[in-house]
């Protein structure tokens, strides 16, 4: 007779193994596995299924919400001419068109993570990022750093809800 005492970890043990004798645990796996799949939607920057080719996928939809990757301005011109301004409008440009393309609008974005190449540039983001929001901005961090790709000055990543269907 066992002599060991009744717990949920023995339970969970023995229910395991009478479910791996019968073959049915590749099964329950296989069928979980598949319902969270279809739960990830990978959209491409038109709101499109992405191909899968994508290093990096520009909108994710989980449970309700809308992941954006950093967009940055990716400004080709010289370093000089660069102005904090002009990149925050093409980098919340590109944010607002990603989040809607998910299927929310700039009121259903809930966080935001802003990269600065300078915290100089902070007055001046401020000055155009307030624009986008006219109902009271979300949650926001801020950080300067050392640089960005694309000699951007600014990179926003953000989480939005889905509000469109």
């Amino acid at each position: 007779m066992n002599s060991r005492p009744f717990t949920r970890r023995n339970f969970a043990g023995r229910l395991a193994a009478v479910l791996s004798a019968a073959g049915l645990t590749t099964a329950l796996t296989a069928s979980s596995a598949a319902k969270t799949d279809q739960d990830i939607r990978k959209l491409d920057s038109n709101g499109k299924a992405a191909d899968g080719k994508q290093m990096i996928t520009p909108i994710v939809i989980h449970n309700g919400l809308i992941y954006v990757a950093g967009q940055g301005a990716h400004d080709p011109g010289p370093a000089e001419q660069f102005e904090i301004g002009h990149h925050t409008t093409i980098v919340m440009d590109n944010v607002k068109k990603l989040v809607e393309a998910g299927g929310g609008s700039v009121d259903s974005i809930l966080q935001l993570t802003v990269f600065l190449a300078d915290i100089k540039y902070y007055d001046g983001m401020n000055q155009v990022f307030k624009t986008y929001f006219p109902n009271g901005g979300p949650a926001r961090t801020t950080i300067a750093v050392a640089a960005l790709p694309g000699n951007s000055l600014v990179e926003i990543n953000c989480i939005a809800a889905v509000t469109k269907r």
